[in-house]
C-alpha cells in the first residue's frame, strides 16, 4: 500500500535527538522519520482510545458488568505499531 507523505521540520532537544539517533544506530528503527511516525501514530491511537472510553462513560455503558469487564480486559492489551 502506497502512502502519501509530507516532510515537516521538527525541533527537538539534544537529548531527544540522541535518543532517536541511538534507536537508528541500534537498528530498532530504520530512520528518524520511522521513529517519529511510530510515536505519533501510537499517540493518535491512545487519543482515540481515550475518546472511546469517554463516550462509554458518558453513555453509562460501563454500568453494564459485561461491558465493564470487556473494557478492563482490553485495557491491558499492549500497544503495537501495526
Amino acid at each position: 500500500m502506497l502512502r502519501m507523505s509530507t516532510q515537516i521540520a521538527v525541533r527537538l532537544p539534544d537529548e531527544l535527538v540522541a535518543y532517536v539517533d541511538q534507536a537508528v544506530a541500534t537498528g530498532r528503527v530504520r530512520s528518524r522519520a520511522e521513529l517519529v511516525t511510530r510515536l505519533i501514530a501510537r499517540d493518535a491511537r491512545r487519543q482515540r482510545a481515550e475518546e472511546d472510553l469517554q463516550r462509554l462513560i458518558e453513555a453509562g455503558a460501563l454500568e453494564d458488568p459485561e461491558t465493564l469487564a470487556m473494557v478492563v480486559a482490553t485495557a491491558g492489551t499492549p500497544v503495537t505499531d501495526d
